[in-house]
């Protein structure tokens, strides 16, 4: 038996693990003559810290879990070797003896967006374009570092890491940074691939912290003894460079044919874009506000951010936080199967109608109406309408405006924590029918003018 699976049947066998911001996954999977075969074996939480202020990563927890999974990789399979992929932009620093300097800050801290107009004035943020060729985000790394000018972390920094090449250095004790992570900073020139010292360098950061740029695909090291013996994984086990930005390795992934394909991953982000040649540095792509990060074998991934899930994981957060037992997933999957019988039971003609709470967390507003109205038209409904209903209750003959005692519940905690919290007083009214088999032109528009409009265009309030 050779490593990674036998050589008669060519079955080579790895790892991957993947890294989101609200969680991570270990993967094996297994390739033989053009085939590729997957298996979850280690799923676990992610998510953020409070603590002296500031929100930050459990990393040393990540990494925990990171061992645990590869542990149940090694134990029923013969692996090859593993990599690694993450979000972009965090980091951790190092001392001059390989220690960490504090746990690595989360990007959705507000830490970073002091230091955006600091560093505008010293590069103008055409001339910042020009060279790194990212869009304006408040956390990207360059203003993360820039926000922490002068602080003791800072001054006592010999390296920084990313996360997936931090972990990389505890499993084997290689410093390095991987190209395409490495490519989301700011501080990286996708013109000529290098550190973008100049920048660097006006921004007022150490040049000293910014290690050995590495290949996806290379080998970063070995597995450590230490390492291995404590984990149960084999001695030697290779660590690859894997393309670390995710969704670099999500690209990499899409099985298409030819050059001429577009892609729309989606997690925590949801990232909208296509593969290129070549950087697009011009000031109406500044202004559009895409990005350019490098991809696999020398492409570039030209895309924009957008929201993805994060709206939703927040609710889900919130719930949680005010002792309701739920998760999205499980909402979700709890109500497919209710409309999809609505949908066989439904007589011509006839309608489903369904209240949806609304949530704010973080200052935005939670669209898990607009989730159950893509669960509805999976189910094989379409929207007819989207109405407010205000939430009142009947005393004799009036109708008394009201919320409900969860919803105060929330308010009177978040009011103890000092976050001023308004009561929601209305939700949203989902009314569906059943999706029609043929329509006439005529019916067609009444359908997408009903199906299409948001709140703002067919709401009226009704009581419930």
């Amino acid at each position: 038996m050779t490593r990674g699976g036998s050589a008669r049947s060519g079955l080579t066998t790895v790892a991957a693990v993947d890294l989101g911001a609200s969680s991570g996954r270990v993967m094996v999977a297994g390739v033989a003559h053009g085939r590729l075969e997957l298996q979850e074996v280690h799923r676990f939480p992610n998510g953020g810290v409070r603590a002296g202020g500031t929100l930050h990563w459990d990393i040393l927890r990540l990494y925990a879990d990171v061992l645990a999974g590869l542990h149940a990789a090694a134990r029923d399979h013969d692996l090859a070797a593993f990599g690694i992929d993450s979000w972009a932009v965090d980091f951790g620093l190092l001392d001059a003896t390989g220690a960490l300097l504090g746990n690595p800050v989360h990007y959705r801290d507000e830490h970073a967006a002091s230091a955006v107009d600091q560093v505008q004035a010293r590069v103008t943020a055409s001339d910042l374009y020009a060279v790194t060729g990212i869009q304006h985000l408040p956390f990207n790394t360059l203003y993360q570092l820039a926000a922490a000018a002068g602080s003791p972390q800072l001054e006592a920094a010999d390296t920084l890491l990313l996360v997936p090449d931090l972990l990389g250095y505890w499993l084997t004790g290689q410093r390095g940074a991987e190209r395409t992570n490495a490519s989301t900073t700011q501080v990286y020139d996708v013109r000529t691939g290098e550190w973008a010292w100049q920048v660097i360098e006006r921004a007022g950061i150490p040049r000293r912290i910014f290690p050995d740029l590495r290949e996806p695909g290379t080998v970063i090291g070995e597995v450590q003894p230490d390492v291995a013996s404590g984990s149960g994984l084999p001695d030697g086990l290779p660590v690859i460079a894997a393309g670390s930005h995710d969704t670099a390795s999500a690209v990499v992934a899409v099985p298409a044919r030819g050059r001429h394909f577009a892609y729309i991953p989606s997690g925590t982000w949801s990232l909208v874009g296509m593969e290129l040649d070549r950087p697009v540095l011009t000031e109406a792509s500044r202004q559009a506000n895409f990005t350019n990060e490098t991809g696999i074998d020398g492409t570039v991934r030209y895309l924009r951010n957008v929201m993805g899930l994060w709206l939703l994981q927040e609710s889900v957060r919130t719930w949680s936080a005010g002792g309701a037992d739920v998760s999205l997933a499980g909402l979700l999957d709890a109500s497919r199967p209710i409309l999809a019988g609505c949908a066989a039971l439904l007589r011509p003609g006839g309608y489903v109608a369904m209240t949806v709470r609304p949530w704010w967390s973080a200052g935005r507003l939670v669209d898990l109406p607009g989730a159950l109205v893509r669960v509805g038209e999976e189910a094989g409904l379409v929207l007819y309408e989207r109405n407010v209903a205000l939430l009142a209750g009947l005393r004799g003959d009036r109708l008394v405006p009201r919320t409900s005692f969860f919803a105060l519940e929330a308010v009177r905690k978040a009011r103890q924590r000092g976050v001023p919290r308004l009561a929601i007083a209305h939700e949203d009214f989902l009314v569906f029918k059943a999706a029609p088999t043929s329509l006439g032109a005529a019916e067609q528009g009444i359908f997408r003018r009903r199906g299409s409009s948001g709140a703002g265009d067919t709401s009226r309030p009704v009581a419930a």
